[in-house]
């Protein structure tokens, strides 16, 4: 009973937040959460809304290879969106690839918002030989592309792991690959924000009465930073989706038996000059779509939560 009651209060104090009230007054980011809603919720019903099943291979049938979307004169109305060259139902494919690429962009963000807070915490509070060590290590870094930093991850891992193991692995290496190089992001700002709150008087008064370390960082400072991390976080979940595409798309990514809405768009490809051109184009926009709709969310997030914009 406590649980309704404690929900409908959160709610209540989310409608009568500066949060809800700006979002409402901006059709941008209203439209932007449906579409990212859209996006989110056709792949997770994926296995229940798609019309096929494009991984059985029982149920393809090469003599729908290559059929146009159905308001074609020669299209199939089985297919709104036409078939690739194995007869796989291009909406099904992009249903299903759509769970993959969310599956290794929220994981990925999710990492790397991890990873990042706990350097970053770790450098602003300690100061000295750690702070100077972790944020050259990141200055390196963010002098070459994510993409690149994320092409060398993968290969290095994927070099050392024996090959019976690569297609098991492989999405997880992927996901470890986007994380490790958009850690410096995160790291850095909490390094920033942590500089300023060690020195505030509620920091000095936990040190005062002998609480330890971890316990002032994760439970003093870590609240007061994480307001510009979840801004971060919202604009790298896109950044994490279009790098997972782009790593599926050079044919490093997922493997082929989970495709992605990378791995759509490189199969398309192909065939893309032949004719076939909805192959390729239909998984894009629905990748364009959903970056765009997380990247709008976010810049709206970064509007909403600076105080000097109020």
């Amino acid at each position: 009973m406590a649980l309704p009651g404690a929900a409908a209060a959160l709610l209540a104090r989310w409608r009568e937040s500066d949060l809800w009230w700006s979002f409402r007054r901006s059709p941008v980011a209203v439209g932007a959460a449906l579409v990212a809603l859209l996006c989110i919720g056709g792949a997770l019903l994926a296995p229940w809304i798609a019309p096929h099943d494009p991984f059985d291979l029982a149920g393809l049938d090469l003599s729908n290879a290559f059929k146009p979307p159905a308001w074609d004169a020669e299209g199939d109305p089985a297919f709104p969106l036409g078939t690739d060259g194995q007869g796989r139902d291009v909406l099904s494919a992009i249903l299903y690839g759509a769970r993959i690429s969310l599956l290794v962009g929220l994981s990925a963000t999710a990492f790397a918002t991890l990873l990042g807070v706990l350097l970053g915490l770790v450098a602003g509070y300690a100061g000295g030989t750690a702070d100077a060590v972790l944020m050259r290590i990141a200055d390196v870094q963010l002098t070459f592309p994510s993409i690149l930093v994320a092409l060398l991850v993968n290969g290095v891992v994927q070099a050392s792991l024996p090959r019976e193991l690569h297609g098991a692995l492989a999405l997880y290496v992927v996901i470890f690959a986007i994380g490790i190089s958009e850690w410096p992001k995160f790291a850095r700002t909490v390094r920033g924000s942590t500089l300023v709150e060690r020195n505030k008087e509620y920091v000095l008064a936990a040190r005062v009465i002998g609480l330890g370390r971890a316990r002032i960082m994760l439970t003093h400072v870590l609240p007061n930073v994480l307001g510009p991390v979840l801004v971060i976080a919202t604009l790298n979940l896109g950044l994490a989706i279009l790098a997972e595409a782009t790593l599926s798309f050079l044919g490093v990514g997922v493997p082929p038996t989970q495709p992605s809405l990378g791995t759509l768009i490189r199969i398309g490809n192909d065939f893309l000059f032949s004719g076939e051109w909805w192959i390729t184009i239909f998984p894009g926009a629905a990748l364009v779509a959903m970056v765009l709709s997380v990247n709008l969310l976010g810049d709206w997030l970064r509007d909403a939560l600076n105080p000097k914009l109020r």
